[in-house]
């Protein structure tokens, strides 16, 4: 008997920790691409991490806390070369909702509350990797994202316009915050129009000419020399706190607080991943690398577990940052590293170099982030060619932006499950013909010609059989025999689509038989999959049913009844070999 393979140590460990196996891969050609990548990543990550603090209801600083604690973690941890985690423009919003209705104005509490979500969303990150749960974010559709990032950038554009407006307005939420901007309009400043519009305008306009140029960077730089050079009187971020984060654990005023967070919890972290995921596999695809998914999710964990005990607050990856650090020459994780690093110089050191950046500058990168995430050519193809799903997306969206991010999270996820549930409990159905030229028995609402056989339905039910639909496909099967124009003497069920079926199932189906059968009309199957055959088997039915009537195709069900019954039926097929053993040159008499 061959013994089973087991994996050397070193590999076991490479596994959980494949920054190992890169530095022991590690290639001298890729140092210059990686320090120059970092260096550029880190002048970038500094104003977009202040900028998503503020957006997640926290001081400036602690963006660059969570901005640098998950680079060092993913670089051991994670299994992409070029992944850059962070603070996210879809995150940020999440934790302000979470947070702030349960600290208010308390910063110290705010910042609490913002690590103990972070500890959490890691945890169930970790957990559901462990657990190998990888796929689970294929449970939020595409429209729905779309709809949801849509709803988030109108919600977190309508609170940056009073910052870039230099308008002081106090709302909680969509309404309120455009309410306020109405009301002020006459209070508006200026210079902040001026430099945070300029601003706004130059970012939007580089990133559609060449994205792969660091606007942000470009705009607070020279923001920064403007208001010292000029003199400028206007708001500014100001100075922030010198020195590295520092370990803690969060402990928030109330514990009923944990209970509160929970559910922001998952849901950040179904978000979070799905982002992080569709990333990873791009460029994986790219580079022509494998990435496990349940490993990118147990990284995603352990730097979010990270970031919440140094005072941070919950990250994701980011599709603005990875292009960077990519086009910059990146190849490997050190990319992060020496991005974390820089930052750290910056908070040691260099503490004061942005404290003349104008608050206009931080709403006005804020909202270029958010244009960002608003899908217009998405929409427009889903208005196109699925319009169900282009609704379900503006229902999304119009959730997000009315009653807020953390309900709209609900939404998405309610709507999603019920759109599951509803294709499978209303799943489309259709009558069988033959139509001549073709090969095969097709749906008669698609080919109206196709030609019906004498006596018989073929009937297709396009979803697995189970106690929500049961009833349906009986109704409906019950009145395709009565609507049919002929008398009928056998239905014969196109089972290809019926992957599964369950108890309830089973008793219709014992129902449905006697029912037929007291009404002279024989059931049968055609094509049914083997699993599904033997749970009939298990149930009593095929013995109920009759063995002789499950047939393997379509064409066999149709050629036994048209023999049994003796039914006058010329198929187009037998009539064309007929016309051709008719035709052709008939041999010599010897």
């Amino acid at each position: 008997m061959p013994r089973a393979r087991t994996r050397a140590p070193e590999h076991i460990i490479e596994h959980w920790v494949p920054g190992i196996a890169v530095i022991r891969q590690y290639r001298r050609s890729w140092l210059r691409g990686d320090l120059v990548a970092g260096l550029v990543l880190a002048a970038l990550l500094v104003p977009q991490g202040m900028a998503y603090a503020k957006l997640a209801g926290l001081p400036a600083v602690y963006g660059l806390y969570a901005t640098m604690v998950p680079l060092l973690v993913y670089a051991l941890l994670g299994p992409s070369r070029i992944l850059v985690l962070g603070p996210d423009s879809a995150v940020a919003p999440v934790v302000a909702a979470a947070i702030i209705p349960l600290a208010g104005n308390d910063t110290g509490e705010r910042v609490a509350l913002a690590g103990l979500l972070a500890i959490l969303v890691g945890l169930v990150c970790i957990v559901a990797g462990i657990a190998n749960l990888g796929f689970i974010t294929d449970l939020i559709s595409k429209p729905l994202r779309i709809g949801y990032l849509a709803g988030i950038a109108v919600s977190v554009v309508a609170s940056q316009l009073p910052s870039l407006l230099g308008i002081d307005v106090s709302g909680s939420g969509f309404a309120d915050d455009l309410t306020g901007l109405a009301r002020n309009l006459d209070s508006i400043d200026l210079l902040s129009l001026v430099v945070g519009g300029g601003s706004l305008i130059f970012m939007l306009v580089v990133r559609r000419i060449e994205p792969r140029i660091p606007a942000a960077l470009i705009v607070v730089v020279v923001t920064i020399l403007a208001v010292q050079w000029l003199d400028l009187s206007i708001e500014t971020v100001g100075s922030i706190p010198s020195g590295l984060p520092e370990f803690s654990i969060p402990s928030p005023n109330s514990t009923s607080d944990l209970g509160r967070l929970m559910l922001t919890a998952v849901a950040l972290a179904l978000l979070s991943f799905a982002d992080t995921s569709v990333l990873s596999r791009s460029y994986a695809a790219r580079t022509g690398e494998h990435v496990n998914q349940n490993q990118e999710l147990r990284a995603l964990g352990a730097a979010n577990l990270a970031t919440g005990l140094f005072q941070g607050f919950p990250i994701s990856s980011s599709s603005s940052r990875t292009p960077v650090a990519e086009s910059a020459g990146s190849k490997t994780q050190l990319t992060g590293i020496v991005g974390a690093v820089s930052l750290g110089v910056v908070l040691v050191v260099a503490n004061d170099l942005f404290a003349d950046l104008p608050a206009t500058v931080l709403a006005a990168i804020v909202i270029a982030a958010m244009v960002g995430l608003v899908d217009l050519a998405g929409l427009r193809r889903l208005s196109r060619v699925h319009r169900a799903d282009f609704f379900l997306a503006l229902t999304c969206f119009a959730g997000v932006a009315i009653f807020g991010v953390l309900w709209g999270i609900g939404i998405a996820i309610g709507l999603s499950v019920l759109a599951f549930l509803w294709r499978a409990w209303h799943p489309y159905d259709a009558v069988l013909g033959r139509a001549d030229g073709v090969k095969g028995y097709h749906d008669l609402t698609r080919y109206p010609e196709a030609r019906q056989i004498p006596g018989l339905v073929l009937y297709r039910f396009d979803a697995p059989l189970f106690f929500a639909n049961a009833t349906i496909f009986q109704e409906r099967l019950i009145a395709t025999v009565q609507d049919s124009p002929e008398p009928v003497r056998m239905v014969v069920v196109a089972a290809e689509p019926i992957t599964d079926l369950d108890s309830t199932a089973a008793d219709m189906l014992a129902a449905l038989d006697q029912e037929l059968e007291t009404q002279g009309v024989d059931l049968a199957f055609a094509e049914m999959k083997d699993p599904v055959m033997d749970r009939l088997r298990r149930f009593g039915l095929v013995e109920r049913i009759g063995h002789e009537r499950f047939y393997p195709t379509i064409g066999v069900a149709v050629r036994s009844f048209v023999e049994e019954y003796e039914v006058e039926w010329v198929d187009w097929e037998d009539a064309e070999e007929d016309l051709a053993s008719v035709s052709a040159p008939q041999s010599p008499i010897a």
